[in-house]
């Protein structure tokens, strides 16, 4: 099932006095979210679209969230060509988890899309429950200096918290001693360390917060190369100091191969100028993830990084 919002419909653009009324052709773009439809994603694609009419004069932008996942882009791509005004999300999930880990499931590669901007990044954490007292990453390598086994609550099997999870506890060598509980959403991992019946779990930030403000869990790490500076986690630290592999959790919003050079260039400052608007900066901070414009270059190099995270732990996830 599909649920579209339209960000604002072409007459009220017209009252608003938008010079794309005056002469000039405006052009409605789908952007489609193949993922939770009440996730974080979906959420921003809409608050997104909606600000899109007031920065631009040429394009008017529809929020589509559909319960998908490989599949929908699949479909997506036998859909759409280069005159099709429609973009879908991508991330590491689709460039760089699934071609190792199902490739057989893939009709397309990353040369299939043309890549717009990236949508917003997030931080995963690492959470444990409460009566263990681990405040930091230095607690985690002492409790498990005594090698105990541990349960490790995640959304989905090979997901990127899955491989976030035995990166972590195998650049400490303990990757054996992991267990993973595989959840079907990140509230319910929440709600497995919460309630101990998981010692740890990882998540995005937003997904641990109220657990963490009971005082049902402890934060001890962020999967990025430092500290968390602002909001409730302030002060967390980055795995990455430690040296342990670590990648944020991106969406990217890509186009059909072909589009033109110029069109893609205006779509990717639309979203440049909904970046810059303060009702949206609120809107990310609401919602724990960050605004975070990625040129191509450093897209190919994220997806090149949890590659070779997948191919270094792949091995846990076999049958």
């Amino acid at each position: 099932m599909k649920y579209r919002i339209t960000s604002l419909v072409l007459a009220i653009v017209c009252v608003l006095g938008l010079s794309g009324c005056a002469g000039q052709k405006v052009e409605n773009w789908t952007v489609t979210c193949p993922w939770a439809e009440t996730g974080v994603a979906a959420r921003v694609n809409v608050k997104t679209a909606e600000k899109a009419a007031e920065v631009s004069n040429q394009f008017v932008l529809e929020a589509v969230a559909v319960k998908g996942d490989v599949a929908t882009v699949n479909d997506w791509i036998v859909a759409n060509n280069s005159e099709s005004q429609e973009m879908v999300f991508s991330g590491e999930g689709m460039f760089a988890i699934a071609p190792i880990m199902n490739p057989d499931s893939l009709n397309f590669t990353y040369d299939d899309f043309v890549f717009i901007e990236n949508l917003y990044s997030s931080i995963f954490v690492m959470s444990a429950r409460a009566d263990l007292e681990l405040y930091s990453i230095m607690d985690v390598q002492m409790y498990m200096a005594d090698s105990p086994k541990v349960k490790v609550a995640v959304n989905g099997k090979a997901s990127s918290e899955g491989f976030l999870t035995y990166a972590f506890f195998g650049s400490m060598s303990h990757a054996d001693e992991v267990e993973l509980i595989i959840c079907s959403s990140a509230d319910e991992a929440a709600n497995k360390v919460a309630s101990g019946e998981a010692d740890f779990a990882v998540s995005h930030q937003s997904q641990i917060l109220e657990a963490y403000e009971r005082g049902d869990v402890t934060v001890i790490g962020a999967f990025d190369s430092e500290d968390i500076t602002e909001g409730p986690f302030a002060g967390v630290e980055g795995v990455g100091k430690y040296g342990y592999p670590y990648f944020r959790n991106r969406c990217f919003v890509m186009a059909p191969k072909g589009i033109s050079t110029g069109k893609s260039g205006v779509l990717r400052s639309t979203y440049e100028q909904i970046f810059k608007q303060e009702d949206i900066i609120a809107f990310y901070d609401e919602l724990m993830i960050e605004i975070d414009p990625m040129t191509e270059q450093e897209v190919l190099e994220h997806i090149e990084n949890v590659s070779k995270i997948v191919e270094g732990y792949s091995v846990f996830f076999e049958e």
